[in-house]
């Protein structure tokens, strides 16, 4: 058995009850404390799609792709977590050079999340965000895949194309801290929070906010105990503030 394997095993069983304990301790903006919006079918596991583009950011969709996966460990209801490309790549390459395959299509109607990542920003001419405001393609099937029962989210200046989409004019959002002004020219309400919660649209602040991103979903989705445990077997407490357009 491998570290992760014996990880999983170890925290499985006791981890909501340690996790619960760290979460009591933490300050009272740390730790969420609004009910999940709908309770998820048992019978039918939730379905995360990442999406990956040339320049995307490691950390950015890593981070998201290992918090969805294990939550199934945490939660009777399974998670179907894959990478997806708007263009028909077969592998991206990423900001600090690492090559990842994607193996399944586009289908946002097959998702009920769907995750986009940011990277790049900061360099216009680099692969990244700005390549793929330019080209289209990203932000056209972004905006053509919002539909009732998806929410799309994002992770740092991912922000930057679903404004691109049309997404966030007018809602309420947040992105990296270098994008905030363009963002909110760009029609977005702008949220001074770690993650931004307006129901099917969801949006986190920068790079490492994407496991804050990752756990509050999983709390919405599958229940606090799912979120407690995950944090437990990470090693890892949510911290920042989650604005939510939800009553608490």
């Amino acid at each position: 058995m491998d570290r992760r394997d014996l990880l999983r095993a170890t925290t499985a069983a006791g981890g909501a009850s340690l996790a619960a304990g760290l979460l009591a301790a933490a300050p009272a903006t740390a730790a969420p404390t609004a009910a999940p919006r709908r309770r998820p079918s048992a019978k039918k596991p939730l379905r995360v799609h990442v999406v990956l583009f040339d320049g995307v950011e490691e950390l950015d969709f890593a981070a998201p792709y290992e918090v969805f996966s294990a939550a199934s460990h945490h939660s009777d209801r399974g998670v179907e977590v894959r990478y997806v490309s708007a263009t028909g790549a077969t592998s991206v390459r990423a900001a600090y050079g690492s090559r990842v395959r994607i193996e399944h299509a586009w289908a946002p109607r097959q998702a009920d999340v769907l995750v986009v990542p940011g990277g790049g920003y900061a360099r216009r001419e680099s692969p990244g965000v700005w390549p793929e405001i330019d080209r289209g393609t990203l932000p056209q099937a972004l905006a053509a895949a919002a539909r009732t029962g998806l929410t799309i989210s994002s992770v740092c200046t991912g922000a930057m194309l679903l404004s691109a989409a049309g997404l966030t004019q007018g809602r309420p959002c947040t992105t990296h801290h270098r994008a905030r002004a363009d963002l909110e020219k760009q029609g977005g309400v702008l949220k001074n929070a770690r993650v931004v919660d307006d129901g099917d649209l969801v949006t986190a602040g920068g790079i490492t906010s994407g496991l804050e991103l990752a756990l509050w979903l999983v709390r919405r989705e599958l229940g606090a105990d799912a979120a407690t445990g995950l944090e437990a077997m990470l090693e890892y407490e949510s911290r920042g503030t989650v604005w939510t357009s939800s009553p608490a």
